[in-house]
């Protein structure tokens, strides 16, 4: 492998980590709210149950995907999923108060039990691994061929980031998804960023479905040219930087807060 096909491999690799870690803070919040109401060592298996349920999923549907990733139609499917989680997500977010949203999903799942509550966060992973499985996808499938050997109908290399992608979401979800929870609570604005990466990822597997040859809508020069490649990772880092540089410092308004407070009084 050559160094500018290392390069690009590992650039998307990077964004994956970002964002998975982004997302798997998201998830973490939702399966915290779910088991919140189990004594603690009920809520530890709850969510070792759940996690260890969505990584058997992740790994069959890893395999499965490697086969079909090539079909036209399971790309349109995976690009309408992507946009559509991203844009009903962010509208959710900004037409609902998120105090609002936990408290509704607080009532609801305290009348559940340890068995009922283990089935909707295994049911809840599967969902989160879905999301995480076709964005790597999405991410991983404009990538250049490698010299490695394909595995089911995808190449190699590609399988590998979406493997890794795969892992890494698991990995952040059970050891540090609080540290992207405290950033989402500092940044806010950093989770609607996120959803707005996804949906600009599905766009990116929309561009790549319509410029395959059963299709040819858009040429395939085109999902595979440099000035595609340079104007997607443009504007993924801007939405990125928006997210930040746009979202309130939570903690540091809190504190500029109590400290006018204490000066007053």
């Amino acid at each position: 492998m050559d160094f500018s096909l290392l390069l690009e491999y590992g650039w998307v690799l990077l964004v994956l980590v970002a964002l998975e870690g982004l997302l798997a803070a998201d998830n973490a919040l939702v399966l915290a709210i779910m088991v919140k109401h189990l004594p603690e060592e009920d809520r530890k298996k709850a969510l070792f149950y759940g996690l260890a349920g969505a990584f058997v999923f992740r790994f069959a549907s890893l395999f499965i995907i490697s086969f079909l990733v090539d079909v036209w139609q399971v790309q349109a499917i995976g690009a309408l999923y992507l946009l559509f989680m991203a844009v009903n997500h962010i509208v959710r977010k900004l037409a609902v108060k998120g105090k609002t949203e936990s408290n509704q999903n607080e009532k609801t799942v305290k009348k559940s039990g340890f068995w009922s509550t283990v089935f909707k966060v295994e049911l809840a992973d599967i969902a989160f691994a879905v999301d995480s499985i076709l964005a790597a996808v999405a991410l991983a499938v404009v990538l250049p061929d490698t010299p490695l050997p394909n595995i089911g109908g995808l190449d190699g290399g590609k399988f590998l980031v979406i493997f890794a992608g795969g892992i890494i979401g698991l990995v952040i979800m059970r050891f540090a998804a609080n540290q992207f929870v405290k950033l989402l609570e500092r940044r806010p604005g950093l989770e609607i960023a996120a959803f707005g990466i996804v949906g600009w990822v599905g766009v990116k597997l929309a561009v790549y479905t319509l410029s395959h040859p059963s299709l040819a809508v858009l040429s395939e020069e085109f999902a595979h040219s440099t000035e595609w490649k340079l104007t997607f990772y443009a504007v993924l880092v801007g939405i990125a930087a928006a997210g930040w540089f746009f979202s309130k410092d939570e903690a540091a308004e809190k504190t500029e807060k109590a400290k006018i407070e204490t000066n007053a009084s």
